[in-house]
């Protein structure tokens, strides 16, 4: 398929077993601590645990902090931004490289999920380093509340939306079965376009670009595509990050909402980009953490590697999100370019029988309509009645981006995903010169975006499209 595989972020392998952790590197004695330990929300049988560590002593560069669980009954289940394990009633929780340096008055910040039955008292003390905290614990925990976990509908409905846009309407959204719905739990489908390589195309995404999208095309949805190999992010982390935020910013106040795609091609193994991808998504998800709007796409198009992979990667990936973003949307790419594994030689079965062992997951699937038809949308048809599918990026050309616009398969294609509710992001709102471009060349060099006058024919069908009415649900 087409040239985009973005690759994931992770910050934190999530270990979590019943032996005991062997920490492969020595602490330093930590001098004093603090630590405050939030119950976030608690459900019959579970609850999520936020913790936040302040380093009172001397700099450290890596640090284990200790706990035991009041109820013998209390267990972890999942956490992030730490390496977890638990023995017996004793968590331990060992820092990961990126927030292992705490200044003095530093302060890090973890979390996990557990379960538990009986009661769910918290823990009453904790070490650093094997050093008991003498800073004081603070523990504002909640009592128990009737809060259910992320996916499951809220108890109370919602107010009325008191504004027009897409995400005045629909608020935060989740993952409800295998739809993505909206802040009154009722399913809705997202259409909207894709940049290009923001290091190419950046000139093409302004005031007057993002206004047409929201005002004249109409969009829900705005896919920041961030290449991490040609010349994108590996060449100045700090400035591709700061581009990055500054589209989520502009997007947020014209009520879009937003995927950041960390966008690799080469090679499409996603764990090559790891690190890196720790790193990116761990400061975009602390950045937009308060925003309802952000939905972020940690691997988009692997390839030449088995799904058990992509699996294993996206599950370090998202515990850092949910480190920052608890709520917020993730979407795995699949195998083979995003294509459930059709494009190489297998099926939509291989996501079915081993999902992602997480909440508010989503699976991405691409198609170019010139070049993958019916045996593609056979496989999004069966897969879309047992996982929810997101298509995050397709184009109504072939799989290079180029050739004839192909009208009639992008119809069909089309037309199946708005009757199955299924979101999707056109590839590109960008002026190349290849024909899956929505804009003619040039421009981008100008200051109107809006109408027909400015797209080829693709573009034009896309906003024909994409600008019609989606009355989505509020009750």
């Amino acid at each position: 398929m087409k040239r985009s595989a973005a690759a994931i972020l992770a910050a934190g392998a999530v270990a979590i077993g019943s032996a005991a952790l062997v920490l492969p590197q020595a602490f330093a004695a930590a001098e004093g601590c603090r630590v405050q330990y939030t119950v976030a929300s608690q459900w019959q049988g579970g609850f999520q645990a936020n913790v936040q560590i302040t380093n009172l002593g001397d700099a450290i560069s890596s640090w284990s902090l200790g706990f035991a669980f009041p109820n013998s009954a209390q267990r972890l289940t999942q956490g992030w931004n730490a390496t977890w394990s638990q023995s017996g009633a004793t968590v331990t929780a060992a820092s990961v490289g990126w927030n292992g340096n705490l200044a003095t008055n530093g302060s890090a910040n973890i979390g996990f999920t557990g379960s538990w039955s009986g009661s769910n008292p918290s823990p009453a003390s904790f070490t650093l380093n094997g050093v008991a905290c003498t800073g004081g614990v603070t523990n504002p925990t909640t009592g128990p509340t009737t809060a259910a976990p992320p996916t499951t509908p809220a108890a109370t409905t919602p107010a009325p939306p008191t504004g027009t846009t897409p995400v005045a309407i629909n608020g935060q959204l989740r993952v409800c079965g295998v739809n993505l719905c909206n802040q009154y739990n009722r399913p809705i489908q997202l259409r909207g376009m894709s940049t290009h390589g923001i290091q190419w195309f950046g000139s093409c995404y302004n005031n007057n670009s993002l206004d047409a999208l929201a005002n004249d095309w109409k969009a829900d949805l705005f896919r920041v595509s961030m290449y991490v190999q040609e010349q994108g992010y590996e060449t100045n982390p700090t400035a591709f990050t700061n581009q990055v935020n500054n589209l989520v910013d502009m997007a947020t106040a014209r009520g879009m909402y937003v995927l950041i795609d960390f966008h690799i091609l080469t090679p499409g193994d996603p764990n090559y980009n790891l690190e890196r991808a720790k790193t990116f998504f761990a400061a975009v998800s602390s950045r937009h953490a308060n925003k309802n709007n952000v939905i972020y796409e940690i691997a988009n198009e692997p390839n030449g590697v088995s799904w058990g992979s992509i699996k294993s990667y996206a599950e370090q990936v998202i515990p850092v999100i949910r480190g920052n973003d608890p709520d917020g949307i993730v979407i795995v790419g699949t195998r083979a370019w995003s294509s459930l594994g059709v494009s190489e030689g297998s099926n939509e079965t291989e996501v079915i029988n081993n999902p992602v062992n997480a909440q508010n997951v989503m699976y991405a699937f691409h198609f170019y309509a010139a070049s993958h038809q019916g045996n593609y949308r056979d496989a999004v048809s069966r897969a879309a009645s047992r996982i929810p599918l997101f298509v995050t990026e397709f184009g109504t050309v072939d799989y290079t981006g180029s050739g004839p616009f192909d009208q009639a398969s992008s119809t069909t294609w089309l037309n199946l995903l708005d009757s199955l509710k299924i979101s999707y992001a056109n590839w590109t709102f960008s002026d190349h010169t290849e024909s899956s471009a929505a804009l003619l060349p040039g421009t981008c060099n100008g200051s109107n975006y809006s109408g027909n006058g400015v797209l080829k024919a693709s573009g034009q069908f896309i906003r024909s499209r994409i600008m019609t009415p989606d009355n989505f649900p509020t009750s």
